[in-house]
């Protein structure tokens, strides 16, 4: 694939110096790890490895990656990586996509208490799906599912929400048999969203109790209790959003979308359009309209571009991707090999892993020499002046992903 004319590496190169010293002392530790190791990604920084082709003696270079969780260059590998570990958990039966969204008021918490309420809103999205799929008026199921966190618009605004991957379906409370949703229904998206306000609004309530949340700035007022309950009174009587998109085509389908969502960053590289004195322009699609007027280009100073990027850093050992219920991680080998055994056999015989789109291991692709088509074998590997990656302290782990 072509090199993209921008990247947000370039971006940071140009103006990131003047933006951390404009903004010292207001920058996190975790934030300043990340321009960093976007602007050594793939430089001689990092260190590399020669390759030569063994029948034509063609020779290149390649610079390591920085591998962090926020760079645009990065992700693909990592997401590879996990969709080959993730293949195996895949049931032939239908797949649902559901979206939980917190209101504007809510994400402007949500900004400056990342790791409690990101947190909360996946556990309270988790409570919601499975305390609704158990009830026997809608589902009467034990269900499992995968939640991804996304924290941006296409703008790159703060928009804090969790699209959530569940099969159409869970084990009866025995057990015994697997209980099917309905033909291209999963739950009632309006029984969900009034859970999930109920569920997570008593989660913040809590968390302010517990003095687990923290205010700064205009938000101030809000450490004061009953500031703090005035604000939260009108969010139980609006809507609060939650989307049920049509069920995949497959098992395929859900690899495909998976791909594209688990190790997506803010914003991609192939979206931008041009970095001159305007500042910074790229492509960004506007969801309250529909049809080709949605799609846009937006420009922004350089220094807002960085400040709106940075926003989206999350909290350093906050884990993005998580399971619950039967695919919790002690649970899910097991619960898999469950499910499989309780399906009708013309569904559950077809275990092989599914084929890639396009027939190639981009792995063994990028070993092939690009003059003759032979093979690429390292001859020399190289130091850089910067770590891979720094080390990180030790973390107990949490059933995620």
């Amino acid at each position: 694939m072509a090199r993209p004319h921008i990247e947000v590496a370039d971006i940071f190169h140009a103006h990131g110096a003047d933006w951390r010293k404009a903004n010292a002392g207001h920058v996190s530790l975790a934030q300043l790890k990340v321009m960093s190791a976007i602007e050594h990604c793939r430089t001689s920084a990092l260190g590399g490895h020669v390759e030569r082709c063994e029948d034509c003696a063609h020779t290149r270079i390649f610079y390591n990656s920085c591998r962090n969780r926020h760079c645009p260059k990065c992700q693909a590998a990592a997401a590879r990586k996990w969709l080959e570990d993730r293949e195996a958990d895949l049931l032939p039966v239908s797949y649902f996509h559901v979206v939980f969204t917190v209101p504007g008021a809510i994400a402007t918490i949500a900004f400056q208490n990342k790791t409690a309420v990101y947190d909360l809103l996946f556990k309270a999205a988790a409570e919601t799906l499975t305390t609704i799929a158990a009830d026997p008026k809608h589902l009467g199921a034990r269900i499992g599912m995968t939640a991804v966190l996304h924290t941006w618009g296409s703008a790159l605004t703060h928009h804090p929400h969790v699209h959530i991957i569940v099969p159409g379906g869970g084990l009866s409370p025995d057990g015994s048999r697997w209980i099917a949703c309905k033909p291209g229904f999963f739950l009632s998206v309006r029984v969900l969203s009034r859970l999930f306000r109920r569920l997570f609004l008593e989660g913040l309530l809590a968390l302010k109790a517990a003095d687990r949340l923290a205010f700064f700035g205009d938000l101030e007022p809000l450490a004061d209790d009953e500031a703090f309950a005035a604000t939260l009174a009108p969010l139980r009587r609006s809507e609060w959003v939650v989307y049920a998109k049509r069920p995949f085509a497959g098992p395929k389908a859900v690899l495909a979308y998976l791909s594209r969502y688990t190790h997506r960053v803010a914003i991609s590289n192939s979206r931008f359009v041009a970095l001159d004195e305007d500042g910074v322009t790229f492509k960004w699609k506007d969801y309250r309209i529909d049809g080709p007027d949605r799609y846009k280009t937006m420009t922004l100073d350089a220094a807002e571009f960085i400040r709106r990027f940075l926003m989206h850093v999350l909290p350093s050992g906050f884990h993005r991707i998580r399971h619950y219920g039967l695919f919790a991680s002690a649970a899910r080998v097991r619960n898999i090999e469950r499910i499989r055994a309780l399906l009708p056999t013309a569904e559950a015989s077809p275990q092989q892993q599914p084929e890639r789109n396009d027939g190639v291991d981009p792995m063994d692709a990028a070993r092939k020499c690009p003059c003759c088509g032979g093979r690429m074998i390292i001859i020399e590997t190289f130091e850089g002046v910067c770590p891979a990656r720094p080390p990180s302290p030790r973390r107990i782990r949490i059933d995620t992903s």
